[in-house]
């Protein structure tokens, strides 16, 4: 790979391989593409995109969740295993430690890979008051010492919220122009280009799998699609990989509200994709073909 080579990873939390029926959202859904992959039908996607059922079992029994999900794919540890069970919610401090650690922000600092940045904004009270429990992304963040995007960094379109709408942030009474897919498409863009690794997270989707809220993931999983697909149409894939995944399943199946055991969709765009999808199996494999793409 050339000096100019960058990675945009594209974190969806809770987005399964479903079967079609009446309880998977996307099942009959127009414009849905690149989300709407079903068990056993789909290997190729918009863009020339490869498609790569993901195991985010991990080997250990119980159905997949957020914090061991998340920070196997942003360590390349398989964090079920270390930790002997699968970890909903927040990292604990044994698994802040491993993230803290094996950071994939971390591993690429110390490679010399120097320009790495999350695209997500945090709100105001981040700053002002550490919460509590923090996510796996912020600790990955946090061990390479990069700062985090601020709301005045998002209204001067230097980053984005995790509802890239910012309808959520109005809902909250935070002063955010409303945003088009397309608008926010060309914000991230950008962060992209600036960067070797771009990472930015979504987890509407798994909010709305636990809610069992099938009308409004429709929307939801509608109006994300376009903005992936904006996103995908303004990119360099020259010289830009863009890796879509997830944690584990959720929203695909609205017949629970729990997490499914459906593997996930890691969907791989760029010149090297087919090399890149190749090496990917489980969501420990997605940190080191990542790091291994930036400084090959």
């Amino acid at each position: 790979m050339t000096d100019e080579a960058s990675v945009l990873l594209f974190f969806i939390d809770g987005l399964g391989i479903g079967s079609r029926g009446p309880f998977n959202p996307l099942d009959g859904l127009a414009d849905a593409e690149p989300l709407a992959v079903f068990s056993g039908e789909v290997k190729a996607t918009v863009f020339e995109g490869v498609v790569v059922p993901t195991d985010p079992r991990l080997g250990i029994p119980g159905r997949p969740q957020s914090a061991t999900g998340q920070a196997t794919i942003l360590t390349g540890v398989n964090a079920p295993l270390q930790l002997g069970y699968h970890k909903q919610g927040f990292p604990n401090a044994a698994m802040r430690e491993l993230i803290s650690q094996h950071s994939i922000f971390l591993q690429l600092k110390n490679a010399g890979i120097s320009k790495a940045t999350f695209a997500n904004a945090h709100r105001t009270r981040f700053f002002e008051k550490r919460p509590r429990w923090v996510s796996a992304t912020t600790t990955a963040v946090e061990a390479a010492g990069i700062p985090f995007r601020t709301i005045a960094e998002l209204r001067e379109g230097k980053a984005l919220f995790h509802d890239f709408t910012n309808e959520m942030l109005s809902s909250l009474g935070i002063e955010a122009e409303a945003r088009s897919g397309a608008e926010a498409a060309e914000i991230l863009v950008r962060i992209a280009s600036e960067n070797r690794f771009t990472l930015y997270e979504y987890f509407i989707t798994d909010k709305l799998g636990h809610a069992q809220d099938f009308d409004r993931a429709r929307v939801k999983l509608k109006e994300l699609a376009l903005f992936i697909r904006e996103l995908l149409s303004r990119i360099d894939f020259r010289c830009t990989t863009v890796i879509l995944t997830s944690d584990h399943g959720n929203i695909e199946d609205l017949s629970t509200r729990n997490h499914t055991l459906n593997d996930v969709p890691t969907i791989v765009w760029g010149a090297n994709r087919e090399r890149i999808a190749a090496q990917i199996k489980n969501l420990s494999d997605i940190t080191p073909v990542i790091v291994d793409t930036l400084t090959s």
